[in-house]
């Protein structure tokens, strides 16, 4: 397979439809490892409420694991973007390398800390004395993976950001496939239960980790993997975080607002509204996962073209970005909103579980439609390579707004307050997508004029 995709110079609209598509497949067969799980442990007799409730207290370090892949490899990605439309193919290379001696490195810290600590921790995050058990046994065996995921994860950015989509989604499709497969093998076959589906995930993400180091250390690659660049060089680093602090904060944030809503909901409610939000959250990360794989999509377009100075075609892509996000938040938000029981039915059949989830999920989502706008926005802000503005509006939404929401709600509604809990995501929803779309529409415009004036700048010396 050769790449066919000229960012500079093919339109704008097939473009990103053969680079978003492949991107928004890998996205969701990407949930597909958590979530296969998830439906795979709700349906083991007998115990699959606890057992699902269980791994729903290990999502925050899962969540967090995937954030820092999006730390270095979303950032790196956007850099490298520019970079290659600048015509520095060795400083891209550079990125690439750096990029991945830091997630190797991360690899072992984490994988460390985070199994000395494990069982405190998942008892912070809500676990209880009857599903302390599962959640142990399903996060001691996934840890053991974290290279292959930062790996996986973090570099498979490097190959959407050359245009080669179908390789970029080949890489998730593999691990998915591999994880489908073994799950059941694992979890009823061998009577493995839930650290059966932990290495299940792990096996599954070791395959896709190979895939992508043998794509980014062969010929077809435009950027490849080379050991000079094998190291950590702060200078190349410092705007590669910089820039990845945005997505990075967005999933971390994920994770921070897991542990304060099963927190709240086990002090309010009981290990069944805990189970319900897992349900929630599982369903929540199916459908924002299209929005990431527009983002993808649009990313090396946009990071392209910025630095290439062609900015017309910045503005195009974006505005096909935006109109295709808020179409596919409204789809979103109404299939869940007319069918809520579908979706809960995948996770578990029990009766009171299913009755808990349908009425949280319909609360949980009121305001998903506002995704589109939120997500459209903030991401373009990070292909462009807009730190500090990315940074804010990913604080904006989980830190400023969420967290402190989950607390204050059911201080107001004290005749229901697991309610109150749920309520607090639409409410944080609306007001973060209407603010975030208030500061690009000033924001925006400036950035390009700033940017067309750089380019004259260089041009007259």
């Amino acid at each position: 397979m050769k790449p066919t995709n000229d960012l500079g110079r093919d339109r704008v609209g097939p473009l990103l439809v053969r680079l978003a598509l492949p991107a928004i497949a890998a996205q969701l067969i990407n949930a597909l490892y958590n979530i296969v799980d998830r439906i795979y442990i709700g349906h083991i007799p007998d115990t699959g409420d606890l057992a699902l409730t269980g791994l729903g207290i290990c999502f925050p370090v899962l969540m967090f694991l995937s954030a820092l892949s999006a730390l270095v490899g979303m950032g790196g990605g956007s850099r490298a973007a520019i970079r290659m439309g600048e015509g520095q193919m060795e400083k891209a290379n550079e990125i690439l390398g750096n990029c991945a001696a830091l997630l190797l490195v991360i690899s072992a810290v984490v994988t460390v800390v985070f199994q000395i600590w494990k069982e405190p921790m998942l008892l912070l995050f809500g676990a209880s004395e009857r599903t302390i058990g599962y959640a142990t046994d399903y996060l001691g065996i996934y840890l053991w993976g974290t290279v292959f995921v930062q790996c996986a994860l973090g570099l498979n950015n490097f190959i959407t950001t050359q245009g080669f989509a179908g390789f970029s989604m080949a890489t998730v499709v593999l691990g998915a496939v591999t994880n489908i497969i073994l799950d059941p093998i694992f979890i009823f076959g061998l009577h493995m239960g839930v650290r059966g589906a932990a290495l299940a995930t792990v096996l599954a993400q070791g395959v896709s980790a190979v895939w992508v180091l043998i794509f980014l250390l062969g010929r077809r690659s435009k950027l490849r993997l080379q050991t000079r660049y094998l190291r950590i060089r702060p200078s190349v680093l410092a705007p590669v975080v910089a820039i990845g602090v945005s997505p990075f904060i967005m999933q971390s944030t994920e994770s921070l607002v897991n542990i304060a809503l099963n927190a709240s909901l086990k002090h309010y409610g009981s290990d069944l509204d805990v189970g319900a939000m897992t349900i929630c959250s599982s369903v929540m990360q199916v459908f924002f996962m299209p929005f990431h794989g527009l983002a993808q999509g649009a990313q090396p377009i946009i990071g392209f073209n910025y630095g290439a100075g062609q900015l017309e075609r910045v503005k195009e892509t974006f505005r096909l970005l935006f109109r295709s996000a808020v179409t596919l938040s409204v789809l979103v938000w109404a299939a869940v909103e007319l069918f809520p029981g579908a979706f809960v039915a995948l996770f578990n059949d029990k009766p009171e579980l299913v009755e808990a989830g349908v009425k949280a999920l319909r609360v949980y989502m009121a305001c998903a439609f506002m995704m589109g706008i939120q997500s459209a926005c903030q991401q373009s802000f990070v292909a462009l390579g807009q730190a500090k503005i990315s940074l804010f509006l990913a604080l904006l939404r989980k830190v400023i707004l969420l967290i402190p929401l989950i607390f204050i709600l059911p201080l107001i509604f004290t005749q229901n307050q697991v309610f109150a809990v749920y309520l607090a995501e639409p409410v944080a929803d609306f007001l973060a997508a209407a603010c975030t779309g208030m500061v690009f529409l000033r924001r925006f415009p400036r950035i390009l004029e700033a940017r067309r004036r750089e380019l004259e700048s260089h041009s007259t010396q």
